[in-house]
């Protein structure tokens, strides 16, 4: 996939269903961007195109949300920012999360891009000069 522009905020739906077609069956989804860049305003579209039900808002202090989907299934948003050390990630059991088979949605991933599994989707959010965000899309292979 080239990539995914997104004009402005009414485009968000639209690009978070086409990213999710796109990936039918990825599950884990790492999100690189500078700070305001609309990391976690682009995971709330993708949750409302699943169909989450809870409110969804930045992990920042929590580092990990777990929100449901009508269907019953558990979807994780994850932030990164306050991580220093990896070990933290270690403490929580990150593998129980990202070897779920469950959505995995990670926010400043760059600490941990070592132990993120293979075929984890890498978004990178990049803000043009025009304020429109644009997608760089790859896959980890390791």
């Amino acid at each position: 996939m080239p990539g995914i522009i997104i004009d402005n905020i009414k485009d968000i739906d639209f690009a978070a269903a086409e990213l999710l077609k796109e990936f039918e069956g990825q599950r884990v989804f790492a999100f690189f961007g500078e700070m305001g860049a609309g990391k976690t305003t682009f995971i709330q579209a993708l949750c409302r195109k699943l169909d989450v039900i809870d409110i969804v808002n930045s992990p920042t202090f929590t580092i990990v949300n777990e929100y449901h989907a009508e269907n019953g299934i558990a979807i994780y948003h994850f932030d990164f920012f306050r991580i220093k050390k990896i070990e933290e990630v270690f403490d929580f059991g990150y593998e129980d999360y990202f070897y779920s088979g469950n959505y995995c949605f990670i926010e400043w991933p760059e600490l941990i891009t070592d132990i993120l599994p293979d075929n984890t989707i890498l978004v990178k959010i990049i803000v043009n000069k025009e304020g429109k965000r644009i997608l760089e899309i790859t896959k980890l292979h390791k």
